[in-house]
């Protein structure tokens, strides 16, 4: 039954109204032809009957003062001979009920009629009618009987009688003109039934077919405005509410690709989670800084995208809290993330809950810089103390005496001497640095066209000593023409502090190799040593300033810790890059990409 229910509400509305009309013309012309027939029936049964009352009260007139039994064989054979005429049966009955004629019958065999309905109304004058089966014919006739009267008394019957197979064939013609009729009516009926049918539900279906339109989002798309007026009112009234929907969905697309091109272009992550911890939103910044990506993760929750302990718990913190709260957070990795998250509750209209919002800054650059800052600090008086404290000491140690003994003196005072050195060239190498800075970042170093193969052999001429004492061989692989828009002094000096560290570091024997090229548009110079190479985890901070790799080792070769932050800003202040790449026991190869035309900073 539910089937049967879903399966009629289903229907087209087309044939919800064509069968209804189609029902009530059929019920209409049903009941105006079973009216017809049966007044048709009446109306031949009531002709019948005065036809037959005519033909008696005819053979009344003729018979007047004659019925009797001296005249039955005339009365008999007038009733067959105007029985013949008219098709009609006569028969004359006397009072008591004997016949004396009959148009079909012989009168002597014929039963005694005085029981018959229609004789015994006319004993009273008053004309007979029946409709009965004649026992003596086999067959249903209708009779009228009117009464013989001689004077004032009633002496017989004149009866006439119709067989009611004519009458019923009468009728049954007529029946099947009627029911040829009304099929032909019915036929025309239905047509013009699914002519308004149709007219009614057409424009319920150009509509259907409108809102099919506007649910697939063609809302600039219109009805047709026709059919009846409450069908012109509806589609007028779709079609306001399809213009009022494309101005309402293309304003709230026009916010939303704002709300999304404002979180796309911010540097700071946002993300939004419903109560449950789900999250509603993750903008391209947030997915970066916590590793994920934004594609497919809104509706899941937070724990099974973000798997950070410490940001799980500041969410949980947001949504249970009724303040802003802020923390600050540590992403362990492979590079440890420092982010600074805020955390406000999200509300709707009616202050109900609706999640929480975490807006989360990376911080790790600061930190980063204020770790450096902070080494720098610490190495800055660390350098600068260790030569001081030694100076103190052996000039203490001369005050106390020690300057009585000339062999004492002279070694004290040349240890006073190399760490006054050792000072000065820490400060000098501080200083530069200083002013390369503050050169690059006012108005850049001054750059001029220049020769790179004299640079290089004057960098490598300041190194041949050191080099010569430890047996390593300076070879040079240059273009006798390679130009370069350059600062001539600083770029010798970048290369000459690499060319040393690669000396320092190199066993004896080991060659260094100096190359330089132009290669896609660059400068190319490459420092390569076959000493015993840097640990990776060093790389990335192996040009910061007094960042040493072995702190023991760079104190006995001399160096300051400031050599290869002073190629770095040189190398930058020219527009380029400077990297390394080593391995442990495989050697060095720091290089050098100067830009053929320098972004000057």
């Amino acid at each position: 039954m539910p089937k049967s229910g879903a399966a009629m509400a289903r229907r087209r509305l087309l044939w919800h109204i064509f069968p209804a009309y189609l029902l009530v013309t059929l019920v209409a012309l049903f009941g105006v032809t079973w009216y017809m027939t049966h007044a048709l029936r009446q109306f031949h049964m009531q002709q019948a009957e005065a036809d037959l009352l005519a033909r008696a009260r005819m053979l009344a007139y003729q018979l007047r003062g004659q019925v009797d039994l001296r005249h039955a064989l005339w009365i008999d054979s007038q009733c067959k001979a105007l029985g013949k005429r008219t098709g009609t049966r006569l028969t004359v009955v006397l009072a008591d009920g004997k016949v004396l004629g009959d148009s079909d019958k012989d009168p002597l065999r014929m039963d005694n009629h005085a029981g018959r309905p229609e004789i015994i109304a006319t004993r009273s004058g008053k004309i007979g009618r029946a409709v009965r089966f004649s026992h003596t014919l086999g067959k249903p006739l209708m009779y009228v009987a009117v009464p013989a009267v001689d004077g004032d008394k009633v002496v017989g019957s004149i009866r006439a009688a119709l067989p009611m197979t004519a009458v019923e064939a009468a009728l049954q013609d007529i029946h099947w003109r009627i029911f040829a009729g009304g099929v032909l009516v019915a036929f025309f009926a239905a047509l013009v039934s699914l002519w308004i049918a149709r007219r009614v539900s057409r424009p319920l279906e150009e509509m259907k077919r409108g809102a099919e339109r506007f649910a697939r989002g063609e809302l600039e798309s219109r009805l047709q405005v026709g059919g009846s007026e409450e069908a012109r009112s509806l589609a007028e009234a779709m079609n306001r509410m399809a213009a009022e929907l494309h101005g309402r969905i293309r304003t709230v697309l026009q916010q939303r690709n704002e709300i999304e091109a404002v979180l796309s272009s911010m540097v700071e992550g946002v993300l939004a989670v419903d109560v449950d911890e789900r999250l509603l939103r993750l903008n391209r910044a947030a997915a970066e800084m916590l590793g994920v990506s934004s594609d497919g993760a809104v509706g899941r929750p937070v724990q099974e995208v973000v798997r950070k302990v410490d940001l799980q718990r500041f969410v949980h913190l947001a949504l249970g809290s009724s303040e802003p709260v802020e923390d600050d957070l540590v992403l362990r990795g492979s590079r440890d993330r420092y982010l600074q998250a805020h955390g406000t509750r999200l509300t709707g209209s009616g202050g109900q809950q609706l999640g929480a919002l975490i807006v989360l800054n990376d911080v790790t650059r600061l930190r980063r810089l204020e770790r450096v800052r902070s080494d720098f600090v610490a190495n800055v008086s660390h350098e600068l103390k260790t030569p001081i404290t030694a100076i103190k000491g052996f000039v203490e140690t001369l005050i106390d005496g020690g300057i009585e003994q000339p062999e004492d003196a002279r070694r004290f005072l040349g240890i006073v001497l190399r760490q006054a050195e050792r000072l000065n060239a820490i400060i000098e190498d501080l200083l530069q640095l200083s002013r390369i800075e503050q050169e690059a970042g006012l108005e850049g170093i001054p750059l001029e066209p220049g020769d790179i193969a004299p640079l290089l052999r004057s960098a490598l001429q300041a190194c041949c000593m050191q080099a010569g004492k430890e047996t390593i061989p300076l070879r040079l692989e240059c273009p006798e023409s390679l130009p370069a828009s350059i600062n001539g002094p600083l770029l010798e000096q970048a290369v000459t502090n690499l060319v040393d560290n690669a000396v320092k570091y190199s066993p004896a024997g080991a060659e260094v190799l100096i190359r330089a090229e132009r290669l896609d548009r660059e400068i190319i110079i490459e420092v390569r040593d076959q000493g015993c190479g840097i640990p990776a985890k060093h790389l990335s901070r192996l040009f910061e300033r007094f960042y040493r790799v072995d702190k023991a080792r760079s104190r006995k070769l001399g160096g300051t810790g400031l050599g290869l932050a002073i190629v770095k800003h040189i190398v930058q202040a020219h527009g380029g890059t400077v990297s390394v790449a080593s391995e442990p026991g495989q050697g060095s190869c720091f290089t050098i990409r100067l830009p053929d035309v320098p972004d000057r900073p």
